[in-house]
Protein backbone atom coordinates (compact mmCIF):
# COMPACT_ATOMS: atom_id res chain seq x y z
CA UNK A 1 0.00 0.00 0.00
CA UNK A 2 1.29 3.64 -1.19
CA UNK A 3 1.07 6.48 0.41
CA UNK A 4 -0.66 9.55 -0.66
CA UNK A 5 2.06 11.36 -0.45
CA UNK A 6 4.40 10.95 -3.79
CA UNK A 7 8.06 10.19 -2.42
CA UNK A 8 9.65 13.65 -4.09
CA UNK A 9 7.48 15.86 -1.50
CA UNK A 10 8.06 13.21 1.61
CA UNK A 11 9.27 14.95 4.43
CA UNK A 12 10.01 14.38 8.26
CA UNK A 13 6.71 14.79 9.95
CA UNK A 14 6.25 16.95 12.53
CA UNK A 15 2.91 17.33 12.18
CA UNK A 16 1.15 13.85 13.34
CA UNK A 17 -1.34 12.19 10.73
CA UNK A 18 -4.33 11.50 12.10
CA UNK A 19 -4.36 7.83 12.07
CA UNK A 20 -1.96 5.44 13.75
CA UNK A 21 0.77 3.90 11.36
CA UNK A 22 -0.39 0.31 11.08
CA UNK A 23 -3.95 1.87 10.34
CA UNK A 24 -5.07 0.11 6.87
CA UNK A 25 -8.38 1.25 5.32
CA UNK A 26 -11.44 -0.84 4.58
CA UNK A 27 -11.66 -0.39 0.71
CA UNK A 28 -9.09 0.67 -1.83
CA UNK A 29 -9.05 4.63 -3.09
CA UNK A 30 -6.02 5.94 -5.68
CA UNK A 31 -4.88 9.72 -5.92
CA UNK A 32 -3.43 11.62 -9.23
CA UNK A 33 0.26 11.27 -9.63
CA UNK A 34 1.72 14.07 -11.24
CA UNK A 35 5.01 14.05 -13.25
CA UNK A 36 7.96 15.15 -10.96
CA UNK A 37 8.41 18.29 -13.00
CA UNK A 38 5.06 19.81 -11.99
CA UNK A 39 5.50 22.58 -8.93
CA UNK A 40 2.40 24.31 -9.45
CA UNK A 41 -1.30 23.98 -10.75
CA UNK A 42 -3.92 26.41 -12.09
CA UNK A 43 -7.63 25.67 -11.62
CA UNK A 44 -9.17 28.54 -13.68
CA UNK A 45 -13.55 29.14 -12.95
CA UNK A 46 -15.16 31.37 -15.30
CA UNK A 47 -18.79 32.36 -15.67
CA UNK A 48 -21.15 33.75 -17.34
CA UNK A 49 -24.97 34.21 -16.27
CA UNK A 50 -27.94 35.48 -18.61
CA UNK A 51 -27.39 37.29 -21.65
CA UNK A 52 -24.08 36.17 -23.42
CA UNK A 53 -23.78 33.15 -25.21
CA UNK A 54 -21.25 30.66 -23.36
CA UNK A 55 -19.46 30.32 -27.31
CA UNK A 56 -17.21 32.89 -25.71
CA UNK A 57 -15.98 30.43 -23.51
CA UNK A 58 -15.23 27.20 -25.50
CA UNK A 59 -13.19 29.37 -27.78
CA UNK A 60 -11.36 30.80 -25.14
CA UNK A 61 -10.35 27.31 -23.97
CA UNK A 62 -9.65 26.34 -26.92
CA UNK A 63 -7.10 28.99 -28.04
CA UNK A 64 -3.19 29.19 -27.71
CA UNK A 65 -1.87 28.92 -24.43
CA UNK A 66 -5.41 27.53 -22.93
CA UNK A 67 -5.39 24.75 -20.39
CA UNK A 68 -4.62 21.25 -20.92
CA UNK A 69 -8.46 20.28 -19.95
CA UNK A 70 -11.60 22.01 -19.14
CA UNK A 71 -14.92 21.08 -18.91
CA UNK A 72 -18.48 23.56 -18.69
CA UNK A 73 -21.40 23.08 -16.25
CA UNK A 74 -24.67 24.29 -15.34
CA UNK A 75 -26.67 24.89 -12.52
CA UNK A 76 -27.97 20.90 -11.02
CA UNK A 77 -30.85 22.36 -9.37
CA UNK A 78 -30.99 26.30 -10.33
CA UNK A 79 -31.85 29.04 -7.16
CA UNK A 80 -35.24 30.33 -7.45
CA UNK A 81 -34.30 34.17 -8.61
CA UNK A 82 -30.72 33.53 -7.80
CA UNK A 83 -27.99 33.09 -10.28
CA UNK A 84 -28.31 31.26 -13.48
CA UNK A 85 -24.04 30.88 -14.37
CA UNK A 86 -22.98 28.72 -17.00
CA UNK A 87 -19.51 27.73 -15.91
CA UNK A 88 -16.44 26.67 -17.64
CA UNK A 89 -13.10 25.42 -15.65
CA UNK A 90 -10.00 24.95 -17.03
CA UNK A 91 -6.90 23.16 -15.83
CA UNK A 92 -3.05 23.94 -16.03
CA UNK A 93 0.42 22.68 -14.81
CA UNK A 94 2.24 24.93 -16.77
CA UNK A 95 1.85 28.47 -15.16
CA UNK A 96 3.90 30.73 -18.02
CA UNK A 97 1.05 29.07 -20.23
CA UNK A 98 -1.96 30.23 -17.86
CA UNK A 99 -0.42 33.64 -17.34
CA UNK A 100 -0.09 34.16 -21.24
CA UNK A 101 -3.25 32.97 -21.68
CA UNK A 102 -4.79 35.08 -18.87
CA UNK A 103 -3.70 38.22 -19.78
CA UNK A 104 -4.93 37.90 -23.24
CA UNK A 105 -8.37 36.60 -22.56
CA UNK A 106 -9.15 37.98 -19.16
CA UNK A 107 -10.06 41.28 -20.05
CA UNK A 108 -12.11 40.32 -23.04
CA UNK A 109 -14.23 37.91 -21.29
CA UNK A 110 -14.84 41.02 -18.20
CA UNK A 111 -15.06 44.03 -20.57
CA UNK A 112 -18.33 44.58 -22.82
CA UNK A 113 -21.92 43.19 -22.58
CA UNK A 114 -24.77 45.12 -20.59
CA UNK A 115 -25.91 43.69 -17.65
CA UNK A 116 -24.78 40.79 -18.28
CA UNK A 117 -22.83 39.13 -15.24
CA UNK A 118 -18.97 37.84 -15.96
CA UNK A 119 -16.68 36.28 -13.53
CA UNK A 120 -13.46 34.69 -12.87
CA UNK A 121 -12.01 32.47 -10.08
CA UNK A 122 -8.76 31.26 -10.12
CA UNK A 123 -6.48 29.83 -7.46
CA UNK A 124 -2.50 28.24 -8.33
CA UNK A 125 -1.59 26.25 -5.24
CA UNK A 126 1.97 24.62 -5.11
CA UNK A 127 1.57 20.98 -5.57
CA UNK A 128 2.13 20.31 -1.96
CA UNK A 129 -0.80 22.45 -1.06
CA UNK A 130 -3.25 20.25 -2.83
CA UNK A 131 -4.76 16.39 -3.19
CA UNK A 132 -6.79 14.04 -4.90
CA UNK A 133 -8.90 11.32 -3.97
CA UNK A 134 -10.91 8.51 -6.33
CA UNK A 135 -12.61 5.47 -5.72
CA UNK A 136 -12.14 4.15 -9.35
CA UNK A 137 -8.92 4.21 -11.24
CA UNK A 138 -10.16 4.79 -14.21
CA UNK A 139 -11.89 7.82 -16.35
CA UNK A 140 -9.84 10.60 -14.39
CA UNK A 141 -12.04 14.25 -13.43
CA UNK A 142 -11.16 17.36 -13.22
CA UNK A 143 -7.64 18.41 -12.61
CA UNK A 144 -6.79 14.67 -12.53
CA UNK A 145 -6.73 14.62 -16.53
CA UNK A 146 -3.55 16.70 -16.13
CA UNK A 147 -1.97 13.88 -14.10
CA UNK A 148 0.94 11.10 -15.42
CA UNK A 149 -1.45 8.35 -13.87
CA UNK A 150 -3.61 7.33 -10.72
CA UNK A 151 -1.27 5.83 -7.71
CA UNK A 152 -1.82 2.14 -6.10
CA UNK A 153 -3.83 1.92 -3.38
CA UNK A 154 -3.11 4.62 -0.91
CA UNK A 155 -3.14 4.52 2.81
CA UNK A 156 -4.62 8.19 3.78
CA UNK A 157 -8.27 7.97 3.57
CA UNK A 158 -11.83 5.72 4.78
CA UNK A 159 -11.33 8.27 8.08
CA UNK A 160 -12.10 11.94 8.64
CA UNK A 161 -8.59 13.76 8.40
CA UNK A 162 -7.49 11.32 5.05
CA UNK A 163 -8.24 14.98 2.88
CA UNK A 164 -5.18 16.57 5.17
CA UNK A 165 -3.33 14.04 5.27
CA UNK A 166 -3.04 13.34 1.50
CA UNK A 167 -1.74 17.13 1.35
CA UNK A 168 2.03 17.38 1.36
CA UNK A 169 2.38 19.97 3.37
CA UNK A 170 0.29 19.06 6.30
CA UNK A 171 3.49 17.22 7.19
CA UNK A 172 4.88 20.47 8.44
CA UNK A 173 2.15 23.31 8.10
CA UNK A 174 -0.96 23.69 9.77
CA UNK A 175 -2.26 25.24 6.56
CA UNK A 176 -4.85 27.56 8.60
CA UNK A 177 -4.49 31.38 8.03
CA UNK A 178 -8.02 32.36 7.78
CA UNK A 179 -8.68 36.08 7.40
CA UNK A 180 -11.08 38.36 6.46
CA UNK A 181 -11.83 39.67 2.58
CA UNK A 182 -10.95 42.97 0.98
CA UNK A 183 -13.30 44.50 -1.64
CA UNK A 184 -12.34 46.96 -4.08
CA UNK A 185 -14.95 48.52 -6.70
CA UNK A 186 -14.73 50.18 -9.45
CA UNK A 187 -17.37 50.91 -11.78
CA UNK A 188 -19.60 47.81 -12.31
CA UNK A 189 -16.32 45.59 -11.42
CA UNK A 190 -15.96 44.44 -8.12
CA UNK A 191 -12.40 42.26 -7.27
CA UNK A 192 -12.57 39.90 -3.84
CA UNK A 193 -9.46 39.82 -2.16
CA UNK A 194 -9.34 37.05 0.77
CA UNK A 195 -6.62 37.82 2.81
CA UNK A 196 -6.08 34.76 3.97
CA UNK A 197 -5.60 31.11 2.83
CA UNK A 198 -9.17 29.63 1.03
CA UNK A 199 -9.58 26.17 0.53
CA UNK A 200 -11.21 24.95 -2.59
CA UNK A 201 -13.36 21.90 -2.92
CA UNK A 202 -14.33 20.18 -5.98
CA UNK A 203 -16.24 17.02 -4.89
CA UNK A 204 -18.07 14.88 -8.10
CA UNK A 205 -20.30 12.27 -8.98
CA UNK A 206 -20.09 10.00 -12.13
CA UNK A 207 -23.50 8.09 -12.27
CA UNK A 208 -22.96 7.26 -16.39
CA UNK A 209 -22.53 3.47 -15.91
CA UNK A 210 -24.85 3.06 -12.65
CA UNK A 211 -27.77 0.96 -13.44
CA UNK A 212 -30.69 -1.25 -12.18
CA UNK A 213 -31.05 -0.62 -8.52
CA UNK A 214 -28.28 1.50 -8.21
CA UNK A 215 -28.94 3.80 -10.45
CA UNK A 216 -32.21 3.88 -8.61
CA UNK A 217 -30.83 4.34 -4.99
CA UNK A 218 -28.23 7.18 -6.22
CA UNK A 219 -31.48 9.39 -8.00
CA UNK A 220 -33.57 8.55 -5.11
CA UNK A 221 -31.67 8.55 -1.98
CA UNK A 222 -28.28 9.60 -2.27
CA UNK A 223 -28.55 12.50 -5.07
CA UNK A 224 -31.27 14.33 -2.78
CA UNK A 225 -29.37 14.19 0.58
CA UNK A 226 -26.35 15.41 -1.53
CA UNK A 227 -28.91 18.27 -2.92
CA UNK A 228 -30.01 19.60 0.62
CA UNK A 229 -26.16 19.49 1.67
CA UNK A 230 -25.29 21.98 -1.39
CA UNK A 231 -28.21 24.30 -1.00
CA UNK A 232 -27.24 24.51 2.90
CA UNK A 233 -23.92 25.39 1.86
CA UNK A 234 -25.04 27.75 -0.73
CA UNK A 235 -27.62 29.81 1.67
CA UNK A 236 -26.08 29.57 5.09
CA UNK A 237 -22.40 28.01 4.70
CA UNK A 238 -20.85 31.31 6.08
CA UNK A 239 -22.04 30.08 9.79
CA UNK A 240 -19.89 27.19 8.93
CA UNK A 241 -16.65 28.48 7.18
CA UNK A 242 -18.26 28.21 3.67
CA UNK A 243 -17.54 31.51 1.69
CA UNK A 244 -19.35 30.41 -1.76
CA UNK A 245 -21.12 26.84 -3.03
CA UNK A 246 -22.34 25.34 -6.64
CA UNK A 247 -23.79 22.71 -7.35
CA UNK A 248 -23.44 22.00 -10.82
CA UNK A 249 -23.92 19.46 -13.66
CA UNK A 250 -21.48 18.63 -16.60
CA UNK A 251 -23.06 19.32 -20.03
CA UNK A 252 -21.53 17.87 -23.25
CA UNK A 253 -20.11 20.39 -26.28
CA UNK A 254 -23.89 20.51 -27.34
CA UNK A 255 -25.16 21.63 -23.76
CA UNK A 256 -26.80 18.99 -22.99
CA UNK A 257 -26.80 17.56 -19.52
CA UNK A 258 -24.53 14.33 -18.97
CA UNK A 259 -24.88 11.97 -16.03
CA UNK A 260 -21.84 13.87 -14.00
CA UNK A 261 -22.10 16.32 -11.55
CA UNK A 262 -20.15 18.43 -8.92
CA UNK A 263 -20.11 20.53 -6.06
CA UNK A 264 -17.57 23.72 -6.16
CA UNK A 265 -16.82 25.14 -2.77
CA UNK A 266 -14.58 28.23 -1.28
CA UNK A 267 -14.12 27.90 2.17
CA UNK A 268 -11.92 29.93 4.82
CA UNK A 269 -10.20 27.45 5.79
CA UNK A 270 -9.32 23.79 5.37
CA UNK A 271 -10.45 23.48 9.27
CA UNK A 272 -13.72 24.96 8.43
CA UNK A 273 -14.58 22.22 5.70
CA UNK A 274 -12.90 19.72 7.49
CA UNK A 275 -15.52 20.46 10.67
CA UNK A 276 -18.53 20.47 8.27
CA UNK A 277 -17.45 17.38 6.87
CA UNK A 278 -17.01 15.68 9.96
CA UNK A 279 -19.99 16.86 12.33
CA UNK A 280 -22.84 18.10 10.06
CA UNK A 281 -25.89 16.74 9.81
CA UNK A 282 -25.95 17.82 5.82
CA UNK A 283 -23.19 15.57 5.38
CA UNK A 284 -23.34 12.71 7.56
CA UNK A 285 -26.63 12.27 5.35
CA UNK A 286 -24.83 12.03 2.31
CA UNK A 287 -21.92 9.88 3.87
CA UNK A 288 -24.74 7.88 4.91
CA UNK A 289 -26.85 7.23 2.21
CA UNK A 290 -23.57 6.33 0.39
CA UNK A 291 -22.78 4.03 2.91
CA UNK A 292 -26.40 2.38 2.76
CA UNK A 293 -25.71 1.53 -0.96
CA UNK A 294 -21.79 0.81 -0.53
CA UNK A 295 -23.45 -2.32 1.58
CA UNK A 296 -25.97 -3.44 -0.61
CA UNK A 297 -23.48 -3.43 -3.36
CA UNK A 298 -21.11 -5.64 -2.10
CA UNK A 299 -20.24 -6.63 -5.58
CA UNK A 300 -18.66 -3.52 -6.42
CA UNK A 301 -20.36 0.06 -7.67
CA UNK A 302 -20.66 1.35 -10.71
CA UNK A 303 -20.39 4.74 -9.25
CA UNK A 304 -17.48 6.84 -9.57
CA UNK A 305 -16.97 9.46 -6.80
CA UNK A 306 -14.30 12.14 -6.57
CA UNK A 307 -12.88 15.05 -5.25
CA UNK A 308 -9.54 17.64 -5.81
CA UNK A 309 -8.89 19.86 -2.42
CA UNK A 310 -6.28 22.80 -2.46
CA UNK A 311 -5.59 25.50 -0.31
CA UNK A 312 -4.25 28.71 -1.89
CA UNK A 313 -1.91 31.79 -0.05
CA UNK A 314 -3.88 35.20 -0.45
CA UNK A 315 -0.95 36.01 -3.71
CA UNK A 316 -2.63 32.55 -5.54
CA UNK A 317 -6.02 33.79 -5.49
CA UNK A 318 -8.07 36.06 -8.15
CA UNK A 319 -11.46 36.45 -7.95
CA UNK A 320 -13.25 39.24 -9.86
CA UNK A 321 -16.97 39.99 -11.20
CA UNK A 322 -18.52 42.28 -13.35
CA UNK A 323 -22.34 43.00 -13.40
CA UNK A 324 -23.07 40.24 -11.63
CA UNK A 325 -25.88 38.88 -9.29
CA UNK A 326 -25.23 39.88 -5.83
CA UNK A 327 -25.28 36.34 -4.66
CA UNK A 328 -22.41 35.25 -7.46
CA UNK A 329 -19.52 33.56 -5.74
CA UNK A 330 -17.69 35.49 -3.19
CA UNK A 331 -19.62 38.53 -4.31
CA UNK A 332 -22.15 37.27 -0.97
CA UNK A 333 -19.51 37.61 0.73
CA UNK A 334 -18.21 40.95 -0.50
CA UNK A 335 -21.53 42.38 0.58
Amino acid sequence: MESAIPPQLSVPRVRHPRVPDDYEPRFPSFVARHRTSVRRLVMAYLGTQEGRSPAWLDAAMNAPDGPRHHDRAVPAWPEPGGPRDVVAVGYWDDTAAFDRWFTRHREAWLSGGAGDGRWVEVVRPAIERYETIFGRRSRPEGVAVLAAGFSGPVREHGYWGGMRDRMPASQVDPLHDPGPVDVERRGDRVRVRPRGSVCLIRSGQDWTDSGGQERRAYLGEIEPALREGMEFLRDRGRGVGCLANRYLRVVDAAGRPTDRSYGVGWWRSLADLERWSESHPTHLAIFSAFGRLAAARRDGLELRLYHEVAVANPDEQWFEYVDCHPRTGLLAVAD
